[in-house]
């Protein structure tokens, strides 16, 4: 499925350039990145088509994603998600690992027993529901639960700083929960992640949350091989 399948006409009463753009990001935070098969070629004539727009906002659209560093504009070959090296994928995990491990430290200080009550309930739910549900679904309830520790932590700035890894983060963990029985192994992590935010001990919620994220890493290192050799077509 490529990007184009996911969208549809763009509502006037918008500002035209800016709802585009946050049109095309919200496509791209759904689409498989890192799945070979995913076709990442952006077609400017054919997105237009699509959204009902001319090709002007697209274009405009476009540059600011490049700035994002969500797409890549070859010249002469085309638009493409970009979709990152291996060694940059390993490198982005560690420092989600940084910035999640210390969110979790933070939150055994400013989270309230409510909030960690509702991040419990949460996982809870979603634990419950993981050996049946699709593995895109609980994907979904995977990111959501790192999200839910950045917030607990109150600070901000990492919170922002998290944004600018998180669509190729949820990329990244959607397709690897499908791989190597993850789904379990993540619904145990997320547990011990809660006690220990629930004992207040930031040593330990900091080591736990820091250990999944490393398991994720280790992971890929090991598996995902091939990941270099998958976006030939955009240098061939």
């Amino acid at each position: 499925m490529s990007i184009s399948d996911k969208l549809s006409p763009v509502a006037m009463n918008f500002t035209l350039k800016d709802h585009t753009y946050d049109v095309l990001r919200k496509a791209i935070l759904e689409m498989n990145i890192y799945q070979p098969e995913t076709d990442l070629r952006l077609d400017e004539r054919t997105l237009a088509e699509n959204l009902a727009i001319s090709r002007t906002p697209i274009r405009e659209a476009l540059a600011r994603l490049a700035q994002d560093g969500l797409v890549e504009i070859i010249p002469r070959k085309g638009v493409f998600v970009h979709r990152k090296s291996l060694e940059e994928i390993l490198e982005m995990i560690v420092i989600w690992a940084a910035l999640e491990s210390m969110a979790a430290r933070l939150a055994t200080e400013k989270a309230s027993d409510d909030d960690l009550r509702a991040l419990r309930k949460f996982a809870m739910k979603n634990s419950m529901d993981a050996m049946s549900a699709e593995i895109e679904e609980y994907s979904e309830a995977n990111i959501k639960f790192h999200q839910y520790i950045l917030d607990l932590s109150g600070c901000k700035a990492l919170g922002k700083m998290a944004d600018g890894l998180f669509v190729h983060m949820h990329a990244i963990r959607r397709r690897a929960m499908g791989e190597s029985d993850r789904v379990t192994k993540s619904v145990a992590d997320h547990m011990e992640i809660i006690e220990a935010l629930e004992s207040r001990d930031a040593d330990l919620a900091s080591k736990r949350v820091r250990e999944h994220t490393m398991r994720l890493h280790d992971h890929i290192h090991t598996t995902w091989t091939r990941l270099d050799n998958i976006d030939s077509e955009k240098t061939i």
